[in-house]
């Protein structure tokens, strides 16, 4: 899309016009510009591998670009370091959770306000603004001298966004920085957002969730393959979007098959009986049969995610059983549960799943690496072949397999992660919001593998936070609520509603 020259648009705070920017042979951003006015929230979307994080980052003083210009509050912008950006008012909330574990609460809610790591515990008055802004964003605020490392994904993040937020900025950018975020927590967010926003601030919002763009967003950007292609009023459609992000007329439903067959006469393969997730919890009957993608749902904090890790072999494994013909085998724990077949894929990439300083290839094969001995030797041969196969059948986007993981998408380092175990044999993938910040067409190369490993036998069982996932993709649908198995709806049940309704009472378990 053709920007207007900066100089003509005195009204916005922050403007950038012909940004490109390349990473050796990977073109990165071509033509990118964008426009942001004065408190308003500016969503920006686009696939993985648009150009929204590079684009973040420029903004963000993490990259300079190649060609191209910046303005904000009418000067010049050209940050060479993230503390140059966020003295002229911008600041980032990434998607991956930045913070020293082994700090409290409270010194990561200020870190980088002074010396890098100053201890504020002793500050009255920090103490008194960090627990308001805690107070603010969760139900349930942690001590402020606790561990930041011991809190769950969902509070460190918030944390991470307390930060911002008590930096009071002119510019607010949010990188998916709500995608690790609890449905209550999500909630009081944006409420804060639109407080801010009503207050002067400028937010931008990246997001692959279009309910969040829907409920708070002002106008959108769309980015695809690293240009500007369109910028969008509050009324727009949802199908012109994903035309725009794609340059097609794809839709995420139109790549799975509408209707389950019956798998109530499948061989089971795995089975949960009388297991607590919560000491107080009713017990969990569950069978899962071989070739169903069974996905499990409720309100964020209910139980899914013990669930999932129980049928790994974490908790009350008693009644855990993974069942091969006529032989069970109890599933006592992770090693165990891997010897018998069982992959997991975690939630959060960064801490559980990608080893940041190792490449694209070696993050794939480290859990075959086995595969690839040859006499004694490791042969990077057998991997790069076996990488190969994955790349084509999950459309994974890279520049060379030698290059480190964080030089990908997140999308793409998903899929990577996803590939590791799927070329591990699994006869049951185990998959904790496998989706999360991935764009609607990462979505449809999953679901198309899944479907098609499905029909050749596989298991998945897979926890989403999206509504629509489960009513798009699954056989069957597992409801937790309070810590307990609540419900079960099968394919011919399933709509957004009866799900929700799910989630508060409105159904009886089946099975």
């Amino acid at each position: 899309m053709a920007t207007h020259p900066i100089t003509a648009q005195p009204d916005h705070f922050l403007a950038a016009d012909a940004l490109s920017k390349r990473f050796g042979p990977t073109v990165a951003l071509r033509d990118a510009g964008l426009r942001l006015l004065p408190g308003e929230v500016h969503a920006l979307v686009g696939e993985n591998g648009s150009g929204k994080s590079t684009l973040v980052k420029i903004l963000s003083g993490v990259h300079r670009p190649d060609a191209g210009s910046m303005e904000a509050g009418g000067r010049p912008f050209a940050p060479r370091t993230p503390g140059q950006a966020l003295r002229a008012g911008i600041d980032t909330v990434f998607q991956e959770v930045l913070g020293v574990e082994n700090r409290t609460v409270l010194d990561n809610l200020w870190l980088g306000a002074d010396a890098l790591l100053r201890p504020v515990s002793r500050d009255a008055g920090r103490r008194e603004k960090a627990a308001e802004v805690l107070a603010a964003l969760l139900v349930t605020p942690p001590p402020l001298d606790a561990p930041f490392g011991a809190l769950r994904l969902s509070d460190r993040q918030a944390c991470c966004i307390a930060r911002s937020l008590l930096r009071d900025p002119k510019v607010l950018i949010l990188d998916e920085a709500t995608s690790a975020l609890d449905h209550d927590t999500r909630t009081r967010l944006f409420g804060l957002v639109k407080e801010r926003a009503a207050q002067g601030m400028s937010i931008v919002l990246i997001t692959h969730r279009m309910d969040e763009i829907r409920e708070i967003g002002d106008r959108v950007t769309v980015l695809r393959s690293g240009e500007t292609v369109a910028t969008l009023g509050a009324d727009w459609d949802h199908d012109e979007m994903i035309q725009l992000m794609t340059g097609g007329a794809h839709r995420v439903q139109d790549t799975v098959r509408a209707a389950a067959a019956d798998t109530v006469e499948r061989p089971v393969v795995q089975r949960v009986r009388g297991s607590r997730l919560h000491p107080r919890g009713a017990p969990c009957h569950a069978v899962f049969r071989q070739g169903e993608i069974v996905g499990l749902a409720g309100l964020e904090g209910h139980g899914q995610d013990e669930f999932l890790r129980l049928l790994l072999g974490h908790g009350d494994t008693e009644g855990v059983v993974r069942i091969e013909g006529d032989r069970e085998h109890r599933v006592t724990d992770p090693r165990k549960a891997r010897d018998l077949g069982i992959a997991y894929v975690a939630r959060d990439r960064r801490g559980e799943s990608i080893l940041p300083w190792m490449s694209i290839l070696d993050n794939f094969a480290i859990a075959t690496a086995e595969q690839d001995v040859r006499k004694g030797l490791l042969s990077g041969g057998s991997a790069r072949n076996r990488f190969g196969h994955y790349v084509e059948r999950l459309n994974i986007k890279y520049g060379r397999a030698s290059d480190a993981i964080t030089t990908l998408s997140g999308g793409n380092q998903q899929k990577v992660v996803i590939a590791r175990w799927l070329a591990a044999g699994p006869k049951v993938l185990l998959l904790n919001d496998p989706t999360r910040g991935i764009d609607v067409g990462a979505k449809r190369d999953l679901y198309r593998l899944l479907r098609e490993l499905s029909q050749l036998g596989l298991t998945v069982v897979m926890l989403s936070s999206e509504v629509d996932e489960h009513v798009e993709l699954m056989d069957r649908v597992l409801v937790f609520r309070e810590g307990s198995l609540a419900a079960e709806l099968r394919r011919a049940e399933l709509s957004r509603e009866r799900l929700v309704a799910a989630f508060f009472g409105g159904a009886a378990v089946t099975a």
